[in-house]
């Protein structure tokens, strides 16, 4: 197991105004609370990120503005989930993962794969994450 992603990991809220935009500085203060606090990594996106109400352009927005309120003090883990592995893969593709030490993916549960199908699932988010963190690789068929 990674030693980065042991101990205590925090699934952040995401903070809104009253107009139902991203209250970036509620979040600033946020993850600077848990990162006092003691956190060992921080989650973004994860379930009680509100990643299904935000748009794209607000989630990438999200994680960039996660990554510098962050500044490497702890490891920055993405949430990227769903029941479709092609839209998972496509949304990976579509993030900065430049600051992102991992991905948190659930298990798709409507459509209930068999063992197989779970397994592939995960292999291919994992090609498609090691090839975002190693610039040769991205040549390949999911880019």
């Amino acid at each position: 197991m990674d030693e980065r992603f042991r101990g205590l990991g925090v699934a952040l809220v995401t903070p809104f105004r009253d107009n139902g935009q991203i209250d970036f500085a509620g979040l600033e203060r946020l993850i600077e609370h848990q990162i006092t606090g003691g956190v060992n990594y921080v989650v973004s996106m994860g379930t009680t990120g509100e990643s299904v109400t935000l748009t794209k352009a607000e989630k990438k927005q999200l994680l960039a503005e996660t990554i510098g309120f962050v500044r490497n003090r702890v490891p920055v883990v993405l949430g990227v989930g769903g029941n479709n592995t092609a839209e998972v893969i496509e949304a990976l593709g579509a993030f900065e993962m430049d600051g992102v030490d991992a991905i948190l993916s659930v298990s798709p549960y409507y459509n209930k794969p068999t063992q197989e199908g779970i397994y592939q699932h995960y292999k291919a988010i994992a090609q498609v994450s090691a090839a975002a963190h190693h610039p040769l690789q991205r040549a390949g068929p999911h880019r």
